[in-house]
């Protein structure tokens, strides 16, 4: 089971970035991947997911509205859709997977993640005022 990562760079204040993860050992029809953050001094936070079981997902509130979530199966490929970034957007960013255990929500999927041992290497978000 592998994840990577990628996309991130230097963008200006209310930029936007496409992050991609690419997963192989499994199949995203079966299993949810999700993304996290983490900046420098600060705990990892969890932010978004979609299910692949009910198609739901998840945000958090910081980044509903600017983030989307998207997949493609064929691509074994989860994209994160960043607009109007900020300079607080600025961090580490990975990707995670429930595998191997099955989420029925996207907010079960998430909790799965936390404590998943499937991690992307990280892909790092420079956002400047």
């Amino acid at each position: 089971v592998q994840l990577q990562a990628s996309g991130g760079g230097l963008v200006q204040d209310g930029g936007s970035l496409k992050l991609s993860c690419v997963v192989s050992g499994f199949s995203l029809d079966y299993y949810a991947i999700g993304w996290f953050r983490q900046a420098p001094g600060k705990e990892r936070e969890g932010l978004s997911c979609m299910s692949a079981s009910d198609g739901s997902t998840y945000y958090l509130d910081s980044v509903k509205g600017r983030f989307t979530i998207s997949r493609d199966n064929a691509k074994n490929t989860v994209y994160l859709q960043m607009s109007g970034l900020k300079p607080d957007d600025t961090a580490v960013y990975y990707c995670a997977t429930d595998y191997p255990r099955h989420s029925i929500t996207a907010a079960q999927a998430m909790d799965n993640m936390r404590s998943s041992d499937y991690w992307g290497q990280g892909t790092l978000v420079t956002v400047s005022s």
